[in-house]
């Protein structure tokens, strides 16, 4: 039992010191790549326009989820059906971390995805703020109801007129246990108003929540697993925004109760 007790120990410390020295490593290419790929998407934007900032954007996405191999941590996608290009998508998901974003934006990215975002992360971030300015992203502010419900109708009537998609996490805050908050149905809703024809397509997303655990991203747990589904689509046709937001939530649940 001693030497059992001091296995344990010793692996738990080798464990740990190892996931300092692996988060570090990530975290300094994590931050490279904001500043260069801010270079990047000034010039792509200034010089050749917004389609060419996107391109970036979805090559830094690309960097930044493969680069969670760097941590020993493995990464899986699974699109279980095939989604319509030709009307827009209402993604709504789960929140677990601040990762649960790169990996949407670089496998989605056939669906031109566009975020509803906290506006908070619209100032001085590397890449990221920049990127939610030319995307034309919700940036809500959570205190004024007025003011996001607002963004999110300019963000719906965007994708209405240009078949792109939106992505929502409408339990609002991350949930570090893994066990979801309640979804909150009204940016749902609001999405749904002028784009009358989009698709509802629910997203579960499982082991951010292990791999980031802290409220900063420091130290990042190696080895972890993490996932995306891209679950079966809702038709909203005669459902509200309670309706489709319990209908989602209730497809994710199914998946992270598995």
């Amino acid at each position: 039992m001693w030497f059992l007790l001091t296995f344990v120990e010793n692996f738990i410390s080798v464990k740990k010191t190892l996931d300092y020295f692996l988060s570090s490593v990530y975290l300094v290419y994590f931050g490279l790549l904001l500043v260069v790929f801010h270079v990047l998407q000034v010039i792509a934007f200034n010089v050749f326009g917004r389609k060419a900032q996107q391109k970036m954007v979805f090559a830094l996405n690309f960097m930044i989820t493969y680069g969670w191999y760097l941590t020993g941590t493995t990464v899986k996608f699974r699109q279980m059906f095939d989604l319509p290009t030709n009307r827009p998508i209402i993604f709504i998901a789960n929140h677990q971390s601040t990762f649960d974003i790169p990996a949407i934006y670089w496998f989605l990215r056939r669906y031109n995805p566009i975020f509803v975002s906290k506006i908070e992360l619209a100032k001085g971030i590397p890449s990221i703020s920049y990127n939610l300015h030319k995307s034309n992203a919700a940036l809500i502010d959570r205190k004024d109801g007025k003011q996001a419900v607002s963004e999110i109708l300019k963000l719906s009537k965007f994708i209405q007129d240009n078949n792109f998609s939106a992505v929502i996490f409408p339990e609002g805050t991350r949930s570090r246990s893994g066990i979801m908050k309640p979804f909150a149905p009204g940016g749902i809703a609001a999405l749904a108003k002028k784009a009358p024809n989009a698709l509802i397509v629910p997203i579960a997303i499982q082991g951010n929540n292990l791999f980031d655990p802290n409220k900063g991203l420091f130290p990042l747990v190696s080895f972890s697993t993490l996932s995306w589904t891209v679950l079966e689509p809702i038709e909203p046709k005669g459902k509200n925004g309670e309706e489709i937001a319990s209908l989602a939530q209730e497809a994710i649940r199914a998946v992270l109760e598995s």
